[in-house]
C-alpha cells in the first residue's frame, strides 16, 4: 500500500524525533533520498520514501 502524502522537511523531522535542520544537514550532506516532488523550490518526499529511508538508517529503529 502506497501512502501518497508529500512531506516536508518539518514532517521528515518529527518523523525520525530530530529538528528540521538536522533534516535539512542530511540532505546537504547526502544522507538523505532525493525529494520525490520540488515545488516553488522546497523539496518534498513521499511518506513512503521517509518510511522506507528511515528503517535502513544505521543504528535507528525506523522513526515511530
Amino acid at each position: 500500500m502506497t501512502d501518497p502524502k508529500l512531506w516536508s522537511y518539518k514532517e521528515i523531522a518529527a518523523h525520525i524525533r530530530v529538528q528540521p535542520d538536522t533534516v535539512r544537514s542530511y540532505r546537504k550532506n547526502g544522507l538523505l533520498p532525493d525529494p520525490d516532488l520540488v515545488e516553488g523550490g522546497r523539496p518534498y518526499w513521499l511518506a513512503d520514501t521517509v518510511r522506507a529511508w528511515a528503517a535502513r538508517r544505521p543504528g535507528h529503529r525506523g522513526g515511530r
